[in-house]
């Protein structure tokens, strides 16, 4: 029989691949992994912000990482760097500027390790609340501009034309990124975030036929990850969060391994 906090743990991880899913696979599509990168590097900026306002880490991660967002509309509207380059800056300058905040709070003990690689096994019934009410709130979110986010992202001028508020969109899809990294923190850690969005969809990629069938089979295999990623780690005594990456870059292995005709 498994232990209380081995069921806390992948209830908080189907939480974030439920999530994760569907946009990931917009972030496949509109080629955006570099972004997502971006915000999860500034989730540890947003730890020490936390630490620091004596609030709840989470909100503070949350609130940097909106602002990363926000901050990266606002760079590229100006139009006086390419997007790489701003992702780059951005990107570094908040990986380090967290860093440095969290070395000079020398009265507070902070576990880098369990933020840059997560620690799913210490998930609470806090945390749980924060991760699936999170999640399910970018998902209804998502849902409510699917279609003008999928019009944008097929012919973006076309959309355009035919009246998509194609700023607000795209707006609106950088801060959900930004909702799901938050939340995603405590299970992968910062420096994995962006592999439980990506890898999961690209694995779909093979199968769908669609663009909803896409997002559904996405969270499939991010669920098959997260379970098979903690039966690693319990069985091999390995990181919980980087086991969900391997066994999820397995499954896109062996999607690849499986017929043309067949899928």
């Amino acid at each position: 029989m498994l232990d209380d906090f081995i069921w806390r743990a992948l209830l908080g991880g189907l939480g974030v691949a439920l999530a994760a899913g569907p946009l990931g696979a917009f972030v496949v599509w509109r080629r955006m992994a570099y972004f997502g990168d971006t915000l999860a590097h500034s989730g540890l900026l947003g730890v020490a912000v936390g630490v620091l306002a004596g609030v709840d880490e989470g909100l503070g991660v949350l609130a940097v990482c909106l602002a990363t967002a926000l901050l990266l509309v606002l760079l590229e509207r100006s139009r006086r760097l390419a997007t790489d380059t701003l992702l780059g800056i951005l990107a570094h300058s908040a990986l380090s500027l967290g860093l440095v905040g969290l070395a000079l709070l020398e009265t507070v003990r902070v576990d880098l390790s369990s933020y840059l690689f997560g620690d799913i096994l210490a998930v609470g019934m806090r945390d749980l609340a924060w991760i699936w009410g999170g999640g399910l709130a970018a998902l209804a979110l998502l849902a409510a501009i699917w279609r003008p986010l999928l019009a944008a992202t097929v012919h973006e001028e076309l959309a355009r034309v035919e009246g998509v508020p194609v700023f607000a969109v795209r707006l609106a899809f950088m801060l959900l990124i930004a909702l799901v990294v938050a939340v995603a923190m405590k299970v992968v850690g910062v420096l994995l975030i962006t592999s439980l969005l990506i890898i999961p969809a690209a694995t779909a990629r093979h199968f769908a036929r669609s663009p909803e069938r896409m997002a559904v089979l996405g969270s499939g295999f991010g669920a098959l990850a997260v379970g098979g990623g903690l039966a690693a780690s319990l069985h091999l005594d390995t990181p919980a969060g980087p086991s969900i990456v391997v066994c999820a870059a397995l499954l896109f292995a062996l999607a690849f391994a499986v017929p043309t005709r067949a899928r």
